[in-house]
């Protein structure tokens, strides 16, 4: 019995380092997905892509290509604009926060700082987190090499200096 159980543990072990190794970055993870094509387009003209495929950890809450869609006419093309790098790279590194936040700690902070040095203010509303009051997290805690990635329904922008 005991070389059984011994067996079935390295197998386990083994099966969980596997799937670690096997995890794509964050950028990879996004892309791999088919419904962040807006971020990785936004990542790009930002140069942001190296950054979100380093060690990390990082977590993102990654707008999905219909949350990039409800911004106004316009913008998203006036921010891939070369000129507004910037304030490209300013919006999307309000999504990111340093370290690994998986959703059941997420849940009980009332802000996170952001990799731009601007808080999100985190509240619960009914059973969803939500960002800044407008931004709802739909799919939590896709684990990748580098992170997490917490999935939102609209972009949140970083507020005035």
């Amino acid at each position: 019995m005991k070389t059984i159980v011994t067996s079935i543990l390295s197998v386990l072990a083994f099966a969980s380092f596997a799937t670690a190794e096997d995890k794509k970055d964050i950028v990879d993870t996004a892309v791999a997905a088919g419904s962040f094509k807006t971020l990785a387009a936004a990542l790009t003209a930002a140069d942001l892509v190296e950054t979100l495929k380093g060690e990390g950890p990082f977590t993102v809450f990654a707008p999905t290509d219909e949350a990039f869609a409800k911004l106004p006419a316009g913008t998203l093309e006036e921010l891939l604009k070369p000129e507004n790098k910037a304030k490209l790279a300013d919006i999307l590194t309000y999504h990111v926060v340093s370290g690994k936040v998986m959703a059941k700690t997420a849940v009980t902070l009332d802000k996170a700082s952001a990799v731009n040095k601007k808080d999100i203010k985190l509240t619960v509303v009914g059973e969803a987190l939500t960002l800044n009051g407008s931004a709802k997290v739909v799919t939590a805690d896709i684990e990748c090499s580098n992170g997490v990635i917490h999935v939102i329904d609209t972009v949140i922008l970083p507020p005035a200096e």
